[in-house]
């Protein structure tokens, strides 16, 4: 089942079965596979029951599509997700440091280690962020950090999600779908729960709120609204956390304060969890023609009157180019070497590495500095050559604006199949929450898979799936 030299997750690279997968197989085994067909379709009847869908955008029509699920579940031991939980943690840690630095003292660029121009030519950087203190400290309260295996004991940090990770939805149903379709399997193996996410960021959020609070926090989810991709999401966690689900036109300053309208009159917000993007936050202080946000946000947020999650201007920190300087920012605030390993980077901005990147197009990804959801990219070894022909004018005319990486050779895990079980490439998004309390990982996190043979693209955009992720106990 293994693919030349690519590790899977499952049977290695030399088809030894790897421990944290002996339990499932000798399950698997005992499987009529016609039983597992029809576990399979329902659980895609249940997800489309459920109304877990997403909207695909950049054709002529938006189009609204069922997420594929699979399964089998990818599978890791305590031991391996206790060296990853380390370097997350670590992770997350420089990445809040670096933003209250890049919005206070600015000592990073003082000391040289990262350049003027990477923040102050960053459209994500927000000067209406300079000097501002948020409640205990946290720009970054929700993080999505994004990994990819190699190997038997080799990760690397693919992206960091420091704006509106999303995605969390999907780690919560896909287990609730497995724990409903296989519970005989669950009972023979101990998995550490992911259930307890919602009420774990409820409390995490609240314990940022604001010296402006009075009595328990207020919470609420700040949704652009029915047509937005991860609407579904949205409704979702702030159903699961008690929470109101909010649009900008729910939401008016008063007295110094966010309030929101209900059948009471005003009342006054603590905690925004906001699903809007900076720009259309506020349309007294960003766009003017933003119907999404609230005018004067900003304002009762910089005098501490309510706490945005996460906080404006965050997005400095999950740029591509900016990732190039991870390993330097990591080391700068902890003092430490990064217990995870970004993936080599050429800036396209610079000289030498645009040469090279333009000499070696077919074997590179490039990637747009603000891109996201897989749109925007190329992937070398799979492009055609009129593709590559395209992208070359693209780089040359904006070369600042792309960072290349080399194909990884992905790890893989089984997918259920007609046939049987069958590799996919995969990666892995851990969730964060941060708090004044402290960092709290949700054991797994969501696994994306590539659902055709050999493609390296994962993204539900793409035509990507998702996986349960088990973290198994000690």
């Amino acid at each position: 089942m293994s693919e030349g030299s690519i590790f899977d997750e499952m049977w290695g690279q030399d088809q030894a079965l790897r421990d944290p997968y002996s339990e499932f197989q000798t399950w698997f085994e005992e499987q009529d596979p016609k039983r597992l067909r029809v576990k399979q379709r329902e659980a895609d009847e249940l997800f489309r029951l459920t109304g877990i869908t997403f909207n695909v955008y950049g054709r002529q029509e938006a189009e609204e599509r069922l997420i594929p699920f699979d399964i089998v579940p990818r599978i890791i031991s305590a031991r391996e997700w206790l060296k990853l939980s380390k370097g997350i943690e670590q992770r997350v840690r420089a990445i809040n440091a670096f933003l209250g630095d890049i919005y206070g003292r600015q000592e990073i660029i003082k000391a040289g280690r990262i350049p003027v121009e990477m923040i102050a030519r960053n459209e994500a950087f927000l000067p209406q962020m300079i000097g501002v203190k948020p409640a205990g400290g946290v720009y970054t309260h929700i993080v999505g950090i994004d990994l990819v295996r190699t190997a038997d004991n080799e990760f690397y940090v693919l992206e960091d999600n420091a704006r509106t990770p999303s995605g969390v939805s999907y780690m919560l149903e896909n287990r609730e779908t497995m724990l409903q379709m296989f519970p005989e399997l669950f009972a023979r193996t101990s998995v550490q729960p992911v259930s307890n996410y919602p009420s774990d960021l409820r409390r995490s959020l609240g314990a940022c709120a604001p010296d402006a609070t009075d009595g328990p926090p207020t919470v609420a989810v700040l949704t652009p609204g029915i047509y937005n991709s991860a609407y579904f999401e949205h409704a979702f966690l702030a159903d699961q956390m008690g929470a109101e689900l909010v649009e900008g036109h729910d939401l008016r300053v008063v007295d110094g304060r966010v309030a929101m309208r209900t059948t009471r009159g005003f009342q006054p917000i603590d905690v925004l969890y906001r699903r809007v993007d900076d720009d259309f936050l506020d349309p007294l202080n960003f766009n003017p023609d933003s119907q999404l946000g609230v005018p004067g946000i900003m304002d009762v947020y910089r005098a501490g009157g309510i706490t945005i999650a996460n906080a404006p201007g965050t997005g400095v920190a999950d740029d591509k180019a900016v990732y190039s300087y991870m390993p330097e920012i990591v080391e700068f605030y902890t003092g430490e070497r990064p217990i995870l390993e970004n993936v080599p980077t050429w800036r396209c901005s610079e000289p030498e590495s645009l040469a090279y990147v333009l000499d070696n197009l077919a074997d590179l990804v490039v990637k747009e500095v603000h891109g996201s959801g897989g749109y925007g990219m190329l992937i070398g070894p799979t492009a055609t050559k009129k593709d590559i022909a395209e992208f070359r004018k693209k780089l040359q005319s904006r070369p600042g604006n792309y960072i290349a990486q080399p194909t990884l050779s992905l790890s893989t895990v089984p997918i259920f199949t007609n046939k049987g079980l069958a590799p996919r490439h995969v990666d892995l998004r851990p969730f964060v929450l941060v708090s004044p309390e402290g960092i709290n990982i949700t054991p797994g996190g969501l696994t994306r898979v590539a659902l055709q043979k050999g493609s390296l693209v994962v993204n539900s955009s793409q035509g990507g799936g998702t996986k349960d992720t088990w973290v198994l106990e000690d």
